[in-house]
């Protein structure tokens, strides 16, 4: 009986190893899914939902429905795992829930309808949800890091790739699968003016497209650095160059002067951070005097036809009635008074695409105004707090060319922030907050596999 007793309880204790291994590789290969399906999320989506008009939301929101239907999977895997406690500690973790809890909370405070409340929510908390389930993996699975940079390189591959082969396309060619007035426009121009076109690539616009090319540049800069691309194959070098070329081409033909502007600050801080203080004094001297020379090049030729409308977005010849100049000062004016008079915002669906949905749409172009105008002032600070949390930590560990990358693109992505609602775009977000969770969560924390060990001991 004791032989028998032994031998069902080890095949128990077997399957149950088994059955935890596979929900967990089921878990870490569905948020690679979203990581990895995002940067095609637009062209997909608008082709399905063109296909299937009845379920076109459905479609739309197809990344949010999948991140849902994984908590119930990651709390079981934290509780086979036994890390509640550890997890419940993270102060990183703690933030995020208060803020999750807080957008809930305010639901009743101005609601509009169920629809942008939905949308609402999906748009803010989407991507601090899968900062948490990727966090969650990579504490307890370290080794899939590695996947999520092998993926991140592949999405950035094809989203700067295609910029360039649009280059050699007629500029309404995606209208082949379904791009329009009625979905997303298969291109746009600066103020209306033909000559500028302003292309969008596999994401939802030209201002995503810049960011998301901003941050590309931002790894490659950190990348290169560090040291990690001198000593590897030709054929890894080459493909970095190539990947920041494509990055270049596409942050200009993006012609978002945030991006541009968010993408050189990148770059500089993760040359910065990365070889630190060592520049000698005349490298730091050529390069203020470089920039002095562009800012005063681009001075005196303010008045050229160049200059005007590329860095101005003024078409001298005509075109918009409205420059997005008087856009964005307009929609600074209005997000600030409400700010000012809102202490808790307008309610959740009351700002961007999601208050389409509803009976008072408005637009506002900046993502700190566009979260209290959600969340009110608490909301924001709650925000602000987050962010600076995790690019303290990011800083932390400087020493790894990866969180650089991270902490210089998340920079950008703060400055692009100021003009526009940058996180309102789900690849962009997403992309970047699940390479932050892989950063701070994955690979390098020395403690954390310490801990798992003492579990498995």
């Amino acid at each position: 009986m004791g032989r028998l007793y032994q031998a069902t309880h080890g095949t128990s204790l077997v399957s149950h190893a088994v059955y935890l291994m596979v929900m967990k590789r089921i878990y870490v290969i569905l948020l690679l899914i979203i990581f990895g399906g995002v940067v095609l999320h637009a062209p997909f989506s608008v082709w399905l939902g063109t296909q299937f008009p009845d379920y076109e939301l459905l479609i739309k929101s197809w990344k949010e429905v999948l991140m849902l239907g994984l908590v119930p999977l990651a709390a079981v895997i934290v509780t086979r795992e036994r890390m509640w406690k550890e997890l419940l500690n993270d102060w990183i973790l703690r933030l995020a829930a208060v803020y999750a809890a807080l957008h809930m909370l305010l639901i009743p405070v101005s609601f509009d309808g169920v629809l942008p409340v939905i949308a609402g929510l999906m748009i803010d908390l989407r991507y601090v949800l899968f900062f948490v389930l990727v966090y969650i993996a990579l504490r307890i699975m370290p080794e899939w890091k590695q996947w999520f940079i092998r993926v991140g390189l592949v999405g950035a591959c094809i989203v700067c790739g295609f910029t360039v082969v649009q280059l050699f396309l007629p500029p309404d060619f995606l209208t082949i699968i379904g791009y329009g007035d009625e979905t997303i426009q298969p291109y746009l121009t600066v103020d209306k003016n033909p000559d500028y076109i302003r292309y969008s690539s596999t994401l939802r616009g030209p201002n995503p497209l810049g960011a998301y090319a901003g941050m590309v540049l931002a790894f490659a800069a950190a990348l290169w650095v560090r040291g990690r691309v001198k000593g590897e194959l030709f054929r890894f070098k080459v493909t970095v160059w190539l990947l920041a070329l494509c990055a270049i081409i596409a942050l200009w033909v993006s012609y978002s002067r945030s991006s541009l502007v968010a993408g050189i600050v990148a770059v500089l801080l993760a040359v910065i951070v990365g070889v630190g203080w060592r520049l000698p004094r005349r490298s730091w001297i050529a390069g203020a005097a470089i920039v002095v020379a562009i800012l005063g090049s681009l001075f005196v030729a303010r008045q050229t036809e160049f200059v005007s409308n590329v860095i101005l977005h003024e078409n001298q010849n005509g075109g918009s009635s409205v420059s997005s100049n008087d856009d964005h000062v307009a929609s600074l004016q209005t997000g600030t008074q409400r700010l000012l008079v809102q202490p808790f915002g307008a309610g959740i669906g009351s700002t961007g695409s999601a208050s389409l949905y509803g009976n008072e749409p408005i637009i506002i172009e900046n993502q700190y105004l566009f979260i209290a105008h959600e969340t009110g002032w608490v909301g924001l600070a709650l925000f602000g707090v987050i962010f600076a949390y995790i690019v303290v930590r990011l800083w932390e560990r400087r020493r790894d060319w990866f969180a650089v990358g991270v902490l210089a693109s998340g920079v950008g992505l703060a400055l692009i922030g100021l003009l526009l609602p940058v996180l309102a775009d789900d690849t962009v977000s997403i992309v970047w907050w699940g390479l932050a969770a892989a950063a701070l969560s994955g690979g390098s924390n020395g403690k954390t596999a310490k801990q798992k060990a003492k579990r498995t001991a």
